[in-house]
């Protein structure tokens, strides 16, 4: 708050003293008073009312002051009402239950939507799981009638069942905390999960696939890095060559931490789109390729989620060549990425 802004809204406080002294020094003129009454009387009213001012001047100023600096501070503006001290003059009284209202009402209003899209996210999370009872169905029927079409059928079903996966990811991704538990996991055997899910269409592509030294001990939850690795080995299976398709997985530790490798020999990604794919929605030009189809969704998921574990993904690839993933895992509960 700066003073001349503070006189600037005094001008009609000052003007009314200045036009009464003028009155009170033309009257005194009639009564025949002495020069220095007249210079004391005047003196005595412009020393109270500057030291008037100035005293609120430096109350409001400290006011202000105190709720801006605090206002850029605080990450959650919206609670500024809660640590604002009640002021002493009226105007910034008047302001703190103003802003006390107005936090009141938008925390309300964050509620009220915030149920909104718990309602939401319950009935797609039910939805889920109920249309994976017929996807189960459909495979068990298959299982029983082998035939070149019921395979084709099946991969159809696998990428569904993919795809209902990851909505299921996705809706509960910002609440992950509630829904994970951190244990000691061996990190073959989430590999093996990620694997496990894509295995037709791996046979079915005749996808050769190389595992090498994988029996590491991690610290994370084996549910979400299973699917963590599945939306990886799904991109490395969508964005195969036409011939030649090879995934190669390894492991190695360091100090702290053990890293997951995941290399494909792909189309790869161009140079400028690397530093984008973990943004959501993005699908660079292979995703817009005939038959690719991309929604953005995996990789951002994956950063996502890694994120909320404590993991670390990172992604180096080169056009034509392939791309290699790699997720990098804590040894133990304390350490995060």
């Amino acid at each position: 708050m700066y003073f001349k802004d503070f006189i600037k809204d005094k001008v009609i406080l000052i003007v009314t003293i200045v036009i009464a002294l003028i009155s009170i020094e033309i009257l005194l003129l009639v009564y025949n008073i002495g020069i220095i009454p007249k210079i004391y009387i005047a003196g005595i009213v412009v020393i109270v009312v500057s030291i008037s001012i100035l005293i609120e001047y430096k109350r409001k100023k400290a006011f202000y002051d105190t709720l801006r600096n605090n206002l850029v501070d605080l990450k959650e503006k919206y609670l500024i009402s809660e640590i604002v001290k009640k002021p002493n003059f009226v105007e910034g009284k008047i302001l703190k239950e103003v802003l006390e209202d107005t936090g009141k009402s938008m925390l309300e209003n964050v509620n009220y939507y915030k149920s909104l899209q718990e309602d939401y996210k319950e009935y797609i999370e039910l939805w889920i799981h109920e249309v994976k009872i017929p996807i189960a169905a459909s495979k068990m029927i298959i299982a029983n009638n082998k035939t070149e079409v019921t395979k084709s059928i099946e991969e159809e079903l696998d990428k569904v069942e993919n795809y209902t996966e990851q909505a299921l990811f996705y809706a509960r991704s910002n609440a992950v905390e509630k829904d994970y538990i951190i244990t000691r996991t061996n990190l073959k055997e989430i590999v093996n999960g990620g694997i496990l899910k894509n295995k037709s269409t791996l046979l079915n592509e005749r996808i050769s696939l190389t595992m090498n030294e994988l029996e590491y001990e991690v610290y994370t939850d084996s549910k979400w890095a299973i699917f963590i690795v599945n939306q990886i080995i799904q991109n490395s299976i969508k964005y195969a060559k036409d011939n030649d398709k090879r995934i190669e997985i390894d492991a190695k530790q360091k100090s702290d931490k053990v890293i997951l490798y995941i290399r494909d020999n792909g189309i790869g990604i161009k140079k400028g789109e690397i530093t984008r794919v973990f943004e959501k929605g993005f699908t660079g030009e292979n995703g817009r390729m005939i038959g690719k189809r991309s929604t953005g969704i995996g990789l951002y998921l994956c950063e996502k989620l890694c994120n909320k574990l404590g993991l670390g993904i990172e992604l180096n690839s080169e056009m034509g060549k392939g791309t290699e993933v790699r997720l990098i895992f804590p040894k133990n509960s304390y350490t995060s990425f």
